[in-house]
């Protein structure tokens, strides 16, 4: 089995964006499950682009897109993405759409195909903090969710894709000053290593 996992570049002034530092750190193959690896612009347009080409090119079977969301206490896997662009900040490249469809011809909203629920339980059991979330925002994180469904929906409808949201690191944290929650980079990556394994059912 193949699996893509992508990260985003850094964005609103970040100088790291800790879903690419952690994702760059996973080894190419986890269980017999071979693990690809990309880097997306924090930008609706080319960040779409980048996903677009890195699905075409790997064809993947499961497909785990990381991003971060400042302020949440653990891993979020997100259950929803909705045919909606409304930036509160821009992108990366300037752009700040606001309701906007991701697609103007797509469906209302997709549901995330990996096993969000049993995999919030696996990463809970290990002792990493995780919950399901109903909201991957309207900023490029929902953008690429919703278009990794998409895209699945049309051209490999058996393959299964979701979203994970990523805390702050310490240092980023300790920036912004007290009591904003954070996550260690190596537990970042021992959380993404066991999310390939229960995305492919191989949670040994």
């Amino acid at each position: 089995m193949n699996i893509l996992v992508t990260g985003f570049e850094p964005f609103g002034g970040e100088a790291v964006n800790p879903s690419w530092e952690a994702v760059r750190r996973l080894p190419a193959h986890i269980d017999g499950v071979t693990v690809t690896t990309v880097q997306l612009p924090t930008a609706f347009q080319r960040g779409e682009q980048a996903l677009l080409r890195a699905l075409e090119d790997c064809r993947p079977e499961r497909v785990l897109c990381v991003g971060l969301a400042g302020g949440r206490k653990g891993f979020t896997l997100e259950r929803v993405g909705i045919n909606l662009r409304d930036a509160r900040i821009p992108d990366n490249d300037g752009f700040q759409p606001e309701d906007r469809p991701v697609r103007p011809d797509g469906p209302a909203a997709y549901f995330a195909t990996l096993p969000v629920k049993d995999m919030v339980l696996g990463l809970n059991r290990a002792d990493i903090p995780a919950a399901v979330s109903y909201s991957a925002g309207t900023y490029v994180c929902n953008d690429i969710l919703y278009t990794l469904l998409d895209w699945q929906a049309r051209e490999m409808p058996d393959a299964r894709g979701g979203f994970v949201h990523l805390p702050y690191t310490r240092e980023q944290a300790a920036a912004k000053g007290a009591d904003v929650p954070w996550m260690s980079l190596d537990e970042m990556v021992r959380g993404l290593e066991l999310a390939v394994r229960l995305a492919s059912g191989e949670s040994r």
